[in-house]
């Protein structure tokens, strides 16, 4: 068969007579396995086919075909059965960008088990919290750095650990994931599922209180075909480079379940640190085809000087992850002749707005709502919102469980989603408008939005015009108390490193005078503090509430 078509098992999408999408029909049967469904049938039809490049740091390179993908997620999947796991134990991962969490995901999802990933930057009391609210059994970690001495820490206090893998390396006490898989066959009996079975638990960054769990059934694989096919544009010829490590959710999103249903392969670049000179050369080495990236990495790329390298080999670049700034958009179609397609979504959902193949973007729009979902901007009273109109976005539904590749539930936690998710609409918690052609623009998080005089002000229009300032290096826009206007606009700012000795009461004018210029003057920021680093998440988001919290002292 044309492996363009596989993915063409799952769902069918329909397009108008110019090429664009205009539907999307999921059919999935009861038992669908990403696993077996996807990865081992694609190794029966191609089994040569390219599935990942994978290339470490230190030079040491791996590519991987599907047939490949399938015997090692075999013998992992059989090792792991002989170790005592089973459907739907708990099993953490923190394996940076290493091949060996691909086997490892796979393997976890054959079985039936559910898979926890993690990033390396945690420590002993995100392990601990971790361990005691999702019951976790089993640990697969890297032997780099300072991973495993944490987790030894949080296991010492946790006590409930079966079983310790770790994987490039050896430690005392850990079974050698690398050496035991090779002792077990690498093939394997279907082990039958329920598509509705809980397959992959996140805990999401969020910038109030402790993460929450979000649960996902194997239907979310399935769901990502959207990401992949109508989002990163990708065909089975694609080279696919999604710049994530695999602790979070942008790995899934964009180095696993809808590329791989897709027939394509992906670009694994194994690092420790970002180094942009060092990814352009990556992509120019190994004729990467699709990129998707952060804004704040692209910033880096164009810094950088992108003219220095050969990315002609590019044919597709999307972004996502926080709100994209047009001057970024701007600077990366001069220098590359290619579009950024940004999309919008959650850890709790695949593609909720976007902008797909064939669209015309509006540079800092998100673009517009997914044919998965039916997605609306509502008032506080759940009403949906004109164009022009801030309001929160939102996806209706007919009742939870009933929209493919959204999360079942935030894990012991019914009032978190009973709170999120009522009245037949899942509330995302952000806040857009929506133009007069459709399409929406991010105006921030519902928590995030400044009321000033009877003006509601997002605060990522005020830092996307900051931040074109040659003195502007990071920004955050919080509301600051006040007893004439209830809030003020309040700037948060870490100075370039030219502008590092001149914060003083003219750079402030400066600023302000350079936002009356470049948007509506109210927005301005009345406050204007320089700081050497903002608070962020461990995810590298702005932590504006840390910000709001200590001005309220």
């Amino acid at each position: 068969m044309d492996m363009n078509d596989f993915y063409k098992r799952f769902i069918s999408d329909t397009y108008d007579e110019n090429g664009m999408l205009t539907a999307i029909d999921v059919h999935i049967p009861d038992n669908y396995n990403f696993g077996y469904d996807v990865i081992d049938e694609i190794a029966r039809l191609d089994p040569d086919r390219r599935a990942m490049v994978w290339v470490h740091e230190d030079g040491e390179e791996h590519t991987f075909t599907y047939s490949e993908l399938m015997k090692k997620s075999n013998q992992t999947a059989n090792m792991l059965l002989a170790h005592g796991v089973k459907k739907g134990d708990k099993v953490l991962s923190v394996l940076k960008r290493h091949y060996q969490f691909w086997f490892l995901t796979i393997a976890l999802c054959k079985i039936g088990a559910v898979l926890i990933p993690a990033t390396n930057q945690l420590m002993k009391k995100d392990y601990t919290y971790r361990f005691n609210a999702a019951d976790v059994k089993y640990v697969v970690a890297t032997a780099d750095g300072e991973v495993s001495d944490h987790i030894e820490e949080a296991i010492a206090e946790y006590g409930g650990i079966k079983e310790k893998y770790i994987a490039r390396g050896d430690r005392e006490g850990w079974i050698s994931f690398d050496k035991e898989i090779e002792k077990y066959p690498d093939t394997m009996e279907r082990i039958e599922n329920k598509a509705t079975d809980d397959m992959l638990l996140y805990f999401t960054s969020g910038t109030t209180g402790y993460p929450k769990m979000v649960l996902h059934s194997h239907y979310y694989a399935v769901a990502h075909i959207h990401t992949a096919k109508h989002w990163h544009n990708l065909t089975a010829d694609t080279l696919h480079f999604t710049i994530s490590e695999s602790g979070w959710g942008k790995c899934m999103w964009g180095k696993m379940y809808g590329q791989f249903t897709c027939a394509a392969a992906i670009f694994v670049y194994d690092f420790t640190r970002f180094h942009s000179a060092d990814i352009l050369q990556k992509i120019q080495d190994y004729k990467v085809t699709s990129l998707c990236a952060p804004p704040t990495m692209f910033r880096m790329f164009i810094k950088e000087g992108i003219e220095g390298y050969d990315l002609s080999g590019l044919k597709y670049s999307t972004i996502a992850g926080e709100a994209l700034n047009p001057e970024v958009y701007n600077r990366w179609l001069e220098y590359t002749g290619l579009k950024l397609m940004e999309g919008f979504g959650q850890t709790e959902t695949v593609l909720v707005v976007g902008n797909l193949p064939g669209m015309e973007p509006k540079p800092g729009s998100m673009g517009k709502p997914s044919f998965l979902y039916n997605v609306d901007i509502v008032d506080e009273d759940g009403n949906s919102l004109p164009a022009g109109e801030t309001g929160e976005i939102v996806i209706r539904t007919n009742g939870r469980g009933d929209q493919v590749g959204m999360f079942k539930e935030y894990y012991k936690n019914p009032e978190e989603t009973d709170n999120s998710w009522n009245n037949n609409m899942y509330h995302t918690g952000d806040t857009a408008w929506r133009d007069e052609d459709g399409y929406y623009w991010y105006v921030g998080r519902t928590d995030d939005v400044i009321k000033a005089s009877g003006y509601r002000i997002g605060p990522f229009e005020i830092e996307s015009v900051l931040m074109e300032h040659p003195a502007v290096l990071e920004v955050a826009v919080t509301g600051a108390k006040d007893p004439i206007r209830g809030q003020v606009v309040k700037a948060t700012i870490v100075l370039t490193k030219d502008y590092k000795d001149k914060g003083n009461d003219a750079l402030v004018k400066e600023l302000q005078d350079h936002v009356k210029k470049n948007t509506a003057p109210y927005k301005y920021p009345r406050i204007v503090e320089f700081v050497d680093e903002l608070p962020k998440t461990i995810s590298g988001k702005i932590r504006r509430v840390a910000i709001r919290d200590n001005d309220n002292k």
